[in-house]
């Protein structure tokens, strides 16, 4: 196991560097000069050369990539804003703040929004995908399968005007989405986010329906599972006991990469319910070509992709006592 976590993690760590890499040369690629866009529209060349300098463009983009990872790992005192504590990634072009610490600053908005959409879709999509595959060919199944294709088929910048439209600016019903800090006010937290969380977790709970779905019928034909129903095992006693642990695999596996993505930023969500989260943070870093906010936030996202695909792949052998790692 040892081993395995080992290579996984070295695996990772390649990974987020040619990511790095990839970001960082794509950025150069761009037709706007950051600089431009800093200095404003009354900007003198010796102004936007004085800004080359401050900010680095005046090197090299090796020179800048070696910078940019030797700021990640030791920090830096050369900004003209104060030290940098590791992992440095700069100051933003744009607002002048510490990149780091505006991530940190964005992470409990994004953080709250991933966690209780990702209980609600994954309770709901596993009850009712359960649910279709233990009333197979009955109108339920029918009516379950037929419901999470027609909902899957929708998008979020569909749904969340909709929602919107209805809830919020029509019928009243609810104030409009908001963060609100969990500590401080509990009940303004809460339904400042049930909205984006139903309409978020609406899209992953049709999905997750129909995958508990199929990976259940499959379950159900395993050899394993026919040899225990012809000892005379209850259907309910196999379908809970047996079948049902197997079928976890492909979920999990799915689950783990859709919350490390969600929690590198539900960049729609957030977007069209206005919540200050990292997605929204990735917007602006590409709308202002913010090279050093862009950065962070790809590989911040990155990260937790590969984080939760790490925990993932080492949570198979509890599952299924089949899958050992070597």
């Amino acid at each position: 196991m040892l081993r395995f976590l080992l290579r996984r993690t070295l695996g990772a760590v390649v990974i987020l560097f040619l990511l790095s890499v990839v970001t960082f040369l794509l950025f150069f690629g761009m037709p706007r000069d950051p600089a431009l866009l800093i200095c404003g529209k009354t900007c003198t060349p010796a102004n936007i050369e004085n800004i080359h300098h401050v900010l680095g463009l005046d090197k090299s983009i090796p020179e800048q990539y070696l910078t940019f990872l030797h700021n990640i790992v030791l920090g830096s005192d050369a900004f003209d804003q104060g030290p940098c504590p590791a992992p440095c990634f700069g100051y933003s072009y744009h607002t002048n703040e510490a990149v780091w610490p505006t991530l940190m600053d964005r992470l409990p908005t994004t953080v709250s929004l991933t966690l209780g959409a990702a209980v609600v879709f994954l309770v709901a999509g596993l009850a009712t995908g359960l649910l279709a595959a233990w009333k197979r060919g009955s109108l339920i199944d029918k009516t379950v399968t037929a419901g999470s294709m027609v909902i899957s088929s929708m998008q979020i910048y569909f749904l969340g005007p909709l929602a919107l439209a209805l809830l919020v600016y029509q019928s009243h019903l609810f104030d409009k989405p908001a963060y609100h800090n969990l500590t401080s006010d509990p009940a303004s937290w809460f339904s400042g986010l049930l909205i984006p969380w139903v309409v978020l977790s609406t899209i992953f709970a049709a999905q997750y329906t129909r995958m508990a779905r199929s990976s259940m019928i499959e379950q159900l034909q395993e050899e394993h599972v026919r040899t225990a129903r012809a000892k005379g095992m209850s259907r309910r006693y196999v379908f809970f006991r047996y079948a049902w642990r197997g079928s976890l695999i492909p979920i999990v596996t799915i689950f783990g990469i859709d919350l490390g993505s969600l929690l590198g930023g539900a960049i729609i969500t957030e977007t069209t319910f206005g919540l200050p989260g990292i997605g929204q943070l990735a917007v602006q870093s590409v709308f202002f070509s913010d090279l050093p906010l862009l950065l962070g936030v790809m590989l911040f996202a990155a990260t937790m992709i590969l984080l939760f695909n790490i925990i993932v792949d080492t949570c198979y052998a509890f599952i299924d006592p089949r899958v050992r790692l070597s």
